[in-house]
């Protein structure tokens, strides 16, 4: 199966939601180690602040179901993201297809000069909560870029310093 039968077969959680943004970094190595390192699921737990990442279902490659929990005190934010798409050492798609985050997802990995690399995040997420959902998130987004953007540097940090993958 390819990745984007994989991708229909998640019906609407595959389409492009209203709730979109991107973060991007450039880390100071080069692309494969970089991809390597993006998709290292369970160690995204490093840099993702607040976040226990675990692949629960596959190998973490095409197909696979990962799960991401975010959790502050008492609250928690469930995320299931099947991969949908892997062309290493450049790119993987996932959607998000649980029951409060849904839509498309993709990590892009560009070589740049001198062996760095530009990460490029971006989501499109469907807004819950319908007209209310619309509303809030100019109000969301910026943190929502803001926690992605600083998760990204550190990320960039922890290849950088060798201490990931």
């Amino acid at each position: 199966m390819t990745g984007p039968d994989r991708a229909e077969g998640l019906g609407e959680a595959a389409q492009r939601g209203a709730g979109e943004f991107t973060a991007t970094v450039i880390v100071d190595a080069p692309a494969e180690r970089v991809f390597a390192a993006l998709t290292d699921w369970e160690r995204q737990s490093d840099w993702i602040p607040l976040t226990r990442v675990r692949v629960v279902e596959g190998d973490g490659g095409e197909g696979s179901l990962v799960e991401a929990v975010t959790a502050l005190g008492p609250a928690a934010v469930r995320d299931e993201m099947r991969v949908v798409r892997v062309d290493a050492p450049y790119e993987v798609g996932v959607v998000h297809c649980g029951s409060l985050l849904r839509g498309p997802g993709v990590l892009r990995c560009t070589p740049l000069a001198d062996d760095r690399t530009q990460v490029v995040w971006h989501e499109w997420f469907h807004l819950p909560g319908g007209t209310a959902g619309r509303v809030a998130w100019p109000l969301l987004w910026p943190g929502s870029k803001a926690s992605l953007t600083l998760a990204l540097k550190r990320f960039a940090r922890l290849v950088e310093q060798g201490r990931l993958p």
